[in-house]
């Protein structure tokens, strides 16, 4: 194998996140997985990269509590693990009860039913913290954030792990669905350094309403990776281009002028990104 980002196409009309990160030796790391119905995908797909019968993934990152984010991840834990080995599976969620104050009853739902898989997997599990540096084979992954009770705003997505990789002399950021009230805390603590510089950037909140112009000014990468489907990508509610109330289009305008050189985009299907 490669070293190589894929982001796998959504099996539903709905956004979501899913990606799997392949190194030189074999190394197998996922990021998400989409929901529940993106599992059968995501396990074949898995199976036709390795060759294998029973791939093992080595590391999955769990970014939040949202069903377009981990719902894969509950089928593979809950009804598929004769498919699948997990080594790790790294996590920060915030509590249900802080979910609910922040209003966010689909996620609190969610992560109840993490919690209640949890004995399914526990002894495999690893709570990251802001600061904590991991490497799984020649992967190198910074944590740069995790849930911050402080932010009291659109919780769930806030409360994104947010991490930098390290991967075939290139480096990568995974957003998640980071907010901009999240995103100025990273700004404002790494100011100064060269940690938010990358040439690849996962966009935040599949593109839209994520962190703001600053926060991808100070990172100005190369390569977007773009978890949206055509109409997110189009922001198409069904009337034409840019007639939903998403701000997809408006952040594309952003990244050109930034100088963007490549999109890889959910809406084209599974895309390899090579490292």
């Amino acid at each position: 194998m490669k070293n190589a980002i894929h982001l796998l196409h959504s099996q539903t009309p709905i956004q979501m996140e899913s990606f799997i990160i392949t190194t030189e030796s074999g190394k197998i790391i996922a990021i998400d997985g989409g929901h529940r119905e993106d599992a059968r995908y995501f396990v074949d797909y898995l199976k036709k990269l390795t060759g294998e019968i029973k791939p093992r993934i080595d590391a999955w990152f769990l970014t939040h509590s949202h069903k377009d984010h981990v719902g894969a991840f509950f089928e593979v834990v809950q009804n598929m693990s004769d498919e699948i080995e997990i080594g790790k599976v790294y996590y920060n969620f915030p509590s249900v009860q802080f979910l609910l104050r922040g209003r966010d009853r689909n996620a609190a739902e969610t992560a109840k039913e993490f919690y209640s898989l949890l004995p399914l997997f526990a002894d495999k599990t690893c709570i990251v913290s802001g600061g904590d540096t991991y490497e799984i084979g020649e992967a190198k992954f910074e944590i740069l954030y995790t849930t911050d009770s402080e932010i009291i705003s659109n919780v769930t997505n806030n409360s994104s792990t947010v991490f930098k990789m390290t991967l075939g002399g290139k480096t990568a950021l995974f957003l998640a669905d980071c907010g901009a009230e999240a995103g100025n805390k990273i700004l404002a603590k790494y100011v100064g350094t060269d940690m938010l510089d990358c040439d690849i950037c996962q966009m935040a909140h599949h593109g839209q309403q994520g962190v703001t112009r600053e926060f991808y000014e100070a990172v100005r990468p190369e390569i977007c990776l773009w978890c949206a489907p055509r109409w997110l990508w189009e922001n198409d509610a069904g009337k034409g281009f840019n007639t939903h109330v998403f701000k997809t289009v408006e952040v594309r305008g952003w990244m050109e002028e930034l100088g963007v050189k490549k999109n890889y985009i959910d809406m084209d299907g599974t895309q390899i990104c090579p490292l």
